[in-house]
């Protein structure tokens, strides 16, 4: 019997699969899905093959959990359809060189009972995906609505204090309606910069580092004034350029720079440089906001974080600027400087010459 056949193999078979997994272009094989997951697909198709057929409960049953657990394990619905293939390709070819004895009824079944389950794990792990996605979308919409509607309701306010004529445009409350125009700019730029993430649709383009340094310099400016700090930008070499999606970078760096108006004391300097190093170029954004808060400074990039000693914003400026700088083949770090502040850092590499 081919369920037979595939328990007396089975150390073959699952060494055959995992040679499978790691050759294949894509989806990219997990260490998770090597050591765990081959084995596991493995022993459902020995148990679903001891069953009287693909139409009994059970195989549905054992695919939805399965479905289901590997979804919680981190697997990506590319891995759990690939995995039952590759198992099955294994299988397929070692009982053709050992020419076992297996009737095409047996194969038959053996495929009917791979369809079933393919189609049964799938199934449950997309109704999992989709209800986490619900979940979290409904939460972090209601997340953006409130912070929208807080920084709108300030620049409302300012706004209807300011057509009074009581107060002047550049006093507290003309700085009040420009923090919040500036605060409504980016809560949009940084929904952008999302949206075009999760739908992969970024566009590289050749980018001078200079011309990118002075954009970002330049839409600075409003907030500097704002909070009272100067901003330092060295100069940049014009001969610098990187290949990336020029509006993800930008949003990126500009969120940099707004962090550091928002943590840096007053009367204090912000500092933006950018240089190249060999194939490797490097945008530094350097603060005075006294240090890092105790704890691990990795942990500023995860989503919803924000720093102990300020809890406005969503917390998710960071954790997109790190996705858009890795999104185009970078890196976006942090270190600090005890008593004084701290430097990030983008790391980008540097395109050849024209």
């Amino acid at each position: 019997m081919l369920s037979e056949f595939i328990a007396t193999n089975r150390e073959e078979i699952v060494t055959r699969t995992r040679g499978k997994v790691t050759s294949r272009p894509g989806p990219r094989a997990t260490l998770e899905e090597l050591n765990h997951g081959v084995p596991i697909f493995l022993s459902q198709i020995i148990e679903t093959l001891r069953l009287s057929g693909a139409d009994s409960p059970a195989i549905g049953e054992s695919a939805s959990k399965q479905g289901g657990d590997q979804l919680k394990q981190g697997f990506t619905v590319g891995q759990v359809v690939h995995g039952y293939g590759d198992v099955c390709q294994a299988i397929t070819e070692l009982a053709e060189e050992k020419k076992a004895p297996i009737t095409i009824e047996e194969f038959h079944t053996f495929n009917r009972c791979l369809d079933e389950a393919i189609a049964r794990a799938v199934t449950e792990y997309m109704r999992q995906h989709e209800a986490t996605l619900n979940d979290a979308g409904t939460e972090r919409l209601g997340s953006l609505a409130h912070e929208l509607r807080n920084t709108l309701s300030g620049a409302l306010l300012a706004f209807d204090i300011l057509k009074k004529g009581n107060v002047g445009v550049c006093g507290a409350t003309g700085s009040l309606l420009g923090r919040s125009l500036i605060g409504l700019r980016d809560i949009v730029d940084r929904s952008f910069v999302e949206v075009r993430l999760e739908l992969g649709a970024q566009k590289r383009e050749r980018t001078s580092l200079s011309e990118l340094v002075r954009e970002v310099e330049s839409d600075a400016a409003m907030g500097m004034n704002m909070v009272g700090v100067t901003l330092m930008v060295d100069a940049v070499d014009e001969g610098v350029f990187v290949e990336v999606d020029r509006q993800i970078v930008h949003a990126a760096l500009a969120n940099l720079v707004q962090n550091a108006f928002k943590y840096t004391r007053p009367g204090s300097n912000i500092s933006l440089r950018a240089y190249a190093t060999g194939n490797r170029t490097f945008i530094d954004v350097e603060d005075e906001c006294g240090g890092l808060p105790a704890g691990n400074p990795q942990n500023l990039f995860r989503p919803f974080e924000r720093r102990a000693f300020d809890r406005t914003g969503l917390g998710l400026g960071l954790a997109i600027s790190r996705r858009g700088v890795e999104a185009n083949g970078g890196r976006l770090g942090v270190r600090d400087l005890p008593g004084k502040g701290c430097v990030f850092s983008i790391e980008l590499p540097r395109a050849p010459e024209a």
